[in-house]
């Protein structure tokens, strides 16, 4: 459906969606931390649905135009929530909380772009605009559940891991990033993920 669509127009729709489901995304970061008792991220102004408190200028701006035009993928991520763990409820469990929220705001939008979806004609803007959403949200949360530090996941992970497993999640940490990078860049895992978007996507109403 989404093939009918100029490029210019599905550039737009894909930097709106981002916009849209990024900010709501670390939105979702800061409001749990806040509501599990860390002020962290209310006090430097990042429990706000305000798009530009969450635009980091290299990694959402610079860093998608590098790669965009060396790789032909854009590769970006948002301005990270800051939060104290000390601070938290519930310890590494408030922390995990803390991680899950952001990928799991981009599922409930994928969720409820599917449902507003459903009764569209296919060959309008509106829908095919909402087809993007849905798959853009879907993606983000498929690859941020990937247990990878600096990964929401891999906080996730953290959290339910033994002691040894979280040691070398806590190595991984300052090199987690080239990682990811590499992986993405490498095409490593993309069979895995494309199948894991997939289901997930089938599994929408």
């Amino acid at each position: 459906m989404v093939d009918n669509l100029s490029f210019g127009t599905y550039v737009v729709i894909v930097i709106v969606s981002l916009l849209v489901s990024m900010t709501v995304h670390e939105f979702m970061h800061a409001f749990v931390g806040h509501r599990l008792g860390d002020t962290t991220a209310q006090d430097e102004g990042r429990l706000t649905l305000n798009p530009l408190a969450h635009i980091d200028p290299v990694m959402t701006v610079l860093l998608p135009a590098v790669t965009l035009l060396l790789f032909h993928a854009p590769i970006l991520a948002a301005k990270p929530v800051p939060f104290n763990p000390a601070r938290l409820k519930y310890d590494e469990f408030g922390a995990a909380m803390v991680a899950a929220a952001g990928p799991l705001s981009n599922l409930v939008l994928a969720f409820v772009g599917a449902i507003l979806l459903r009764p569209l004609d296919t060959t309008t803007i509106l829908a095919q605009s909402l087809e993007v959403f849905v798959q853009l949200n879907v993606a983000l949360f498929v690859f941020n559940i990937l247990p990878i530090p600096p990964l929401d996941g891999s906080r996730v992970l953290y959290a339910f891991s033994p002691r040894p497993l979280q040691d070398l999640l806590e190595q991984l940490e300052p090199i987690g990033l080239f990682i990811i990078f590499g992986i993405v860049l490498l095409g490593g895992g993309v069979g895995l993920l494309t199948n894991l978007n997939q289901f997930i996507l089938n599994l929408l109403p």
